[in-house]
């Protein structure tokens, strides 16, 4: 199975090919604007590297992983699709001109129109977002399998921008397509490294019928957890905090009624709960090229979250309430 990588940041390093070299099926190439870096991935992991896009896509690959900065994805996407990747394998934000903080109308509007061209030549896109892999997402996908708690009924979300993105998609992938956005901006930026932005906070109604909020704040304290997540059902209720926080389980459907945590081991740190949630996501979208399967996560799902993210702009830039699908339509195939 030949596996080409275009982007050869620490990402790539240190999360994607340390799994990649585990598979023994796996072939890989690189691609890099900065071509050093594409050679010393391929001393240190194995494979070639080839100068162009062109050359890469010429080798074949069975998936094209695309690993650069959300701020150069949309470009390098925009001369990757009409070379007809047979399948796409997206870093998150799918696009993010100015930051994964700052998403606007216009990154949505590229995706969607992007996302509609692979489509066209018949290119399979999936998305990373490897919070679905964690032990506690995997443990609570499981529950909500074996135990009747019912359809969702309120959200609760509280995010370090860090993590914004991959909140989105785990709103949206355990409560429903969003329905209507009402959203407002903080009147007081604040700052982490080199980025800065204002909260936001929104009110929004699924198409399940559950209804929540959701705060995205860069003023939260790296040294404690970076997002506080509450799903609450008709008969039960789940409880994430952080990347390695426990899974805190309210079963109040069943006939002995419970309140259940769910704990890694304490020798874990959360960064390498981190990196291990990457190598399931890998794992799993490798075993889906093998099986001739569809992706684990799909590349709408990467639209979705832009969606999100662009109806909450609007709504705060108009103080108003927008209807998502009405207003900013994902187009083509229905949404995941």
């Amino acid at each position: 199975m030949k596996i080409a990588i275009v982007g050869t940041g620490s990402v790539a390093r240190d999360c994607y090919l340390p799994a990649l070299v585990e598979a023994e099926d796996v072939q890989l190439a690189y691609q890099s604007r900065t071509s050093a870096r594409a050679q010393e991935c391929a001393a240190r992991f194995g494979g070639q590297v080839f100068e162009s896009l062109e050359e890469l896509v010429s080798w074949g690959p069975d998936s094209v992983f695309v690993l650069t900065n959300e701020t150069t994805r949309g470009d390098v996407l925009a001369q990757l699709v009409p070379l007809g990747p047979r399948r796409l394998f997206l870093e998150k934000p799918l696009i993010a001109r100015q930051g994964q903080d700052n998403v606007t109308e216009a990154d949505f509007l590229e995706a969607r129109q992007l996302m509609a061209r692979a489509e066209a030549i018949g290119c399979d896109t999936a998305m990373i977002f490897n919070y679905r892999f964690f032990d506690q997402s995997l443990a609570a996908a499981r529950l909500l399998e074996e135990r009747d708690f019912g359809r969702p009924v309120q959200v609760q979300a509280l995010v370090n921008y860090a993590c914004w993105s991959h909140c989105i998609d785990l709103v949206l992938h355990c409560a429903g397509a969003a329905e209507t956005i009402t959203a407002l901006d903080g009147a007081i930026p604040h700052r982490h490294g080199d980025s800065e932005a204002a909260d936001v906070a929104a009110a929004v109604s699924f198409d399940s019928g559950a209804t929540g909020t959701i705060i995205g704040t860069w003023a939260m304290d790296f040294g404690f957890p970076l997002f506080e997540l509450t799903l609450g059902f008709e008969r039960g209720r789940l409880h994430f905090r952080g990347l390695d926080g426990d899974l805190e389980v309210l079963d109040y459907g069943a006939a002995a009624k419970r309140h259940e945590v769910l704990a890694l081991t304490r020798n874990t740190s959360r960064w390498d709960q981190y990196r291990a949630s990457f190598a399931k996501s890998i794992n799993a979208y490798l075993q889906s090229l093998r099986d001739g399967a569809p992706p684990p996560v799909p590349g709408r799902a990467g639209l979705a979250e832009l969606q999100f993210e662009a109806a909450l702009r609007r709504s705060a830039a108009e103080a108003r309430p927008v209807a998502v699908d009405g207003e900013l339509s994902l187009g083509g195939k229905d949404a995941p």
